[in-house]
């Protein structure tokens, strides 16, 4: 019978590593999880996944709107097992968040007012790097024993390795449409006003600048402001984004960038 059942564990997880693989984008990728841990954990009642962005902790996914909510006022007040997973670099499993003496006050309170009894988070990592947490969510206490958690951490390390790869070409992806827009931004004010190809580039920036918008935000503006007048055959001014001074292409050096 563990001779069966180990056999089945290994066509399962083969089987979800294969599924990870053939995503094609960033939210499949975090949406296969979170299915794949509901259907691999047992007592898994909800799931969701935490990631790390800059110093914040933001929602990706999530199996539920219950998961979505909870997760959230984690990320909003700073408390919690997927916060706690994420900065301690740990597995952290909650028997039972009715129990006096939590943790987490504020987040066991209502996680339990919304039907949650027990718990458990764990760390999204490859080597030294964290990437987030995945969270399973169940109604009863005591849900998760240590098999289960065995199981947990099976497919979180499977689990980072797909999103990891995901994750880069997202940004990848990202990296090359803002060049592109860019290069678009800079042809049209070198076409239209006579600017060289730095004289272009400079004036974004400073539009980029004088606005605190990113410079991939004022591009994407400008060809979109240049389409519909196009379309409406009205004639251009200079480009600004909205609520801003035009800037100027002559008696002022626009600023470099450091």
């Amino acid at each position: 019978m563990i001779e069966y059942l180990g056999q089945e564990l290994a066509q399962r997880m083969s089987e979800l590593a294969i599924g990870l693989r053939a995503e094609d984008n960033r939210d499949g990728t975090l949406r296969a999880i979170v299915h794949g841990a509901l259907d691999l954990v047992p007592a898994a009642s909800w799931a969701g996944i935490c990631l790390i962005q800059g110093k914040r902790v933001t929602v990706e996914a999530s199996s539920h709107d219950l998961v979505l909510e909870l997760e959230q006022l984690q990320s909003d007040v700073g408390e919690g097992p997927c916060v706690s997973a994420i900065r301690q670099q740990r597995t952290v499993r909650v028997a039972d968040l009715a129990k006096a003496g939590q943790l987490w006050p504020r987040f066991a309170a209502t996680a339990v007012e919304r039907g949650v009894r027990s718990m458990m988070s764990l760390r999204l990592f490859l080597r030294r790097e964290t990437l987030g947490a995945l969270n399973l969510y169940a109604a009863q206490p005591d849900a998760f024993a240590a098999d289960a958690q065995i199981l947990a951490d099976l497919l979180a390390q499977h689990a980072a390795v797909a999103l990891a790869g995901a994750t880069h070409e997202h940004h990848l992806n990202a990296a090359l449409i803002n060049r592109d827009m860019l290069g678009q931004a800079k042809g049209i004010l070198m076409q239209r006003d006579g600017l060289t190809a730095l004289q272009a580039f400079q004036l974004l920036v400073r539009a980029s600048q004088d606005t605190n918008m990113k410079i991939a935000d004022v591009a994407r503006w400008l060809i979109t402001d240049t389409e519909n007048n196009a379309r409406d055959q009205r004639p251009t001014g200079c480009p600004r984004p909205p609520s801003q001074p035009s800037p100027s292409t002559t008696g002022h050096r626009p600023r470099t960038v450091a």
